[in-house]
């Protein structure tokens, strides 16, 4: 089966930076799109960024110009650069990725969330 391993987060002052990593392990044939979601208390979970394996990225506007997604294929990595946070963008961060994989020798192509990192943006 696959993992999605989420680090990073943590507490950091308004103006301050942090990096996410998302490691996706497993029986891996090849990972598509890999994305990060977050999710405020009483708020719906949002998509933050999105990057293709052919390297094409889009963002919600909320965070264009602070946050970077970039990824490295042979790792089955994603990180996400978030700079100049502020508090509102204090939340619980998802990594989600579409993952082909093989299983008793077939190919099975299928969704996986990670399980979650907390960033907390405050003096």
């Amino acid at each position: 089966q696959v993992q999605l391993v989420e680090s990073g987060g943590g507490l950091v002052q308004p103006g301050g930076s942090l990096r996410l990593s998302c490691a996706a392990s497993g029986s891996i044939v090849s990972v598509g799109t890999m994305s990060w979601f977050r999710q405020a208390p009483g708020s719906q979970r949002e998509l933050v960024a999105s990057s293709t394996s052919d390297g094409r990225s889009n963002y919600v506007d909320s965070v264009q110009g602070r946050f970077t997604i970039s990824r490295d294929n042979a790792k089955n990595t994603v990180y996400l650069q978030m700079n100049s946070l502020k508090p509102e963008d204090t939340a619980v961060y998802y990594c989600y990725a579409i993952v082909t994989y093989t299983q008793n020798d077939n190919e099975f192509r299928r969704s996986y969330w990670g399980q979650g990192t907390q960033v907390t943006v405050s003096t």
